[in-house]
């Protein structure tokens, strides 16, 4: 699975390393809370960035305004797809971090896709990856 930016029909599957990496506070969370687990991240000295589904189309597990917070340790908080393209996003965050400016990734699954897989149907989603600065 590639998982460049502006990738259209990705796969939807989480990345199995991710999963231990998530934080113990909830998964999805208010916005508030993501961005409250950040300033404390921030606090910590860590660095951490954001990203928020700025858009969707057709089906998408999680709604427009839906954030994740990823440390620079890879703790993440929150959630922009209920799991399927976390991994990615946690990739492209850590990137960001590193000094990769701002990235507007794309992610989707054609109808047909979906159906192989079980899901009613297809969708994309928008995730605009940011570093958060003090």
């Amino acid at each position: 699975m590639d998982h460049e930016p502006d990738t259209q029909d990705e796969t939807m599957s989480e990345s199995p390393d991710t999963t231990d990496q998530r934080s113990s506070e909830a998964k999805d969370l208010p916005a508030d809370d993501v961005l409250s687990a950040a300033a404390r991240w921030q606090d910590e000295g860590l660095r951490v960035a954001l990203a928020t589904v700025v858009a969707t189309w057709g089906s998408s597990p999680r709604p427009l305004g839906s954030q994740l917070a990823v440390d620079e340790r890879g703790r993440m908080v929150g959630s922009v797809s209920g799991g399927c393209i976390e991994g990615a996003v946690v990739h492209e965050a850590q990137a960001v971090m590193a000094g990769g400016g701002t990235k507007l990734l794309e992610y989707g699954v054609s109808d047909e896709m979906a159906w192989e897989v079980g899901l009613a149907c297809g969708g994309t989603v928008r995730v605009y990856v940011e570093p958060l600065e003090r």
